[in-house]
């Protein structure tokens, strides 16, 4: 971590909204999938999208700056590699989605409930939890579907940084969809989970499964995780991106919870928006922690140190901390004794 020594770094933190936007706006208008091919000019594109030239222009400058595409002279653009990769429609690690629908309609704008959230207030129409949000089957699908796609990469990362061949049973609590479950019981075939979900987004997930053909080896339990009783004997429980999305007085009643409901050699896999132990960073799982305040305002961010302590506490031996998704995200793992 670098301290800022001049007015422009401050700048870019101050104007990084503009860029997001940018990003955002080049999803909607399928500007990456256009330039998938090859190189377009502004013109050929303005076509493609169906706006005028001088936007298209305008847009793809913007692009250009921030690294997205690569002007090649004579007002022609190219995709960037990262783009390419990431950010075309059916690319096969695409997260275009997650990006456009999840991340800019939706968690951009809770966003602007962050300083009630800090002051521990909250506004008539501000959204105060997970469980509100998900109330609403709208929000709740658009979530949920832009989620799934954005967890499939995460979830390949988790599954080959595992050795789950000896496992029969795994609790994926807050699943979600099951972008997890489903990848990991497709590397895994002797391996059967379960879910726990909130009904709505349950409802999402057996559409998934059903087209993954799992269905006969993924259920779900329907319901608040913090409330709904979770089945035991389990030789795994994965609780993803959970920890960081409910009140920080939550946390260690979670992962006795998960002590309790594994079966003696079973492993707990906790997988989330994690700092370092010294608070300076990632960037990025900092921020990711502050958005999760804003409309979980009784949340508490989570650092590699604390995740450490209360699982050996607990019980859990061969406890470790390590990055998995590098600058956002960390994987903390430990054993219950006794097998």
């Amino acid at each position: 971590m670098t301290l800022a020594t001049k007015a422009d770094e401050i700048s870019d933190i101050a104007f990084g909204f503009m860029g997001s936007k940018a990003l955002f706006a080049a999803l909607q208008l399928k500007v990456f999938t256009y330039l998938a091919d090859g190189p377009l000019s502004a013109e050929e594109l303005a076509r493609k999208a169906g706006v005028h030239h001088d936007r298209a222009q305008t847009l793809l400058t913007a692009l250009a700056s921030l690294g997205l595409v690569e002007s090649q002279g004579d007002d022609r653009y190219a995709n960037a590699p990262a783009s390419q990769a990431f950010l075309v429609n059916g690319a096969k690690y695409d997260f275009g989605d997650y990006l456009r629908l999840q991340v800019g309609q939706q968690m951009y704008g809770l966003l602007d409930q962050i300083e009630n959230a800090l002051q521990g207030r909250m506004d008539e129409g501000d959204t105060a939890s997970y469980a509100e949000w998900f109330s609403d089957p709208e929000e709740a699908r658009l979530y949920s579907e832009s989620q799934h796609s954005g967890s499939l990469g995460p979830a390949r990362q988790l599954s080959a940084a595992l050795d789950l061949s000896g496992a029969r049973r795994m609790l994926d609590v807050g699943g979600g969809t099951g972008a997890f479950a489903i990848t990991l019981c497709k590397d895994n075939p002797e391996l059967n989970a379960t879910i726990v979900e909130f009904p709505n987004v349950a409802d999402l997930g057996r559409e998934y499964i059903e087209e993954a053909g799992l269905s006969d080896r993924i259920s779900y339990v329907r319901g608040n995780a913090l409330e709904t009783d979770w089945p035991g004997e389990q030789d795994v429980i994965l609780m993803s991106y959970l920890l960081s999305g409910v009140p920080g007085d939550a946390h260690v009643d979670l992962i006795q919870r998960a002590y309790d409901r594994l079966a003696p050699g079973g492993r707990l896999l906790v997988h989330d928006f994690v700092v370092e132990k010294d608070r300076t960073g990632p960037k990025l799982a900092a921020l990711w922690q502050l958005q999760h305040t804003a409309f979980t305002p009784e949340a508490r961010s989570l650092d590699a140190g604390w995740l450490a302590v209360a699982l050996d506490e607990i019980g859990f031996e061969q406890v470790n901390v390590a990055p998995l998704i590098p600058k956002m995200t960390m994987l903390a793992q430990g054993v219950k004794p006794g097998a």
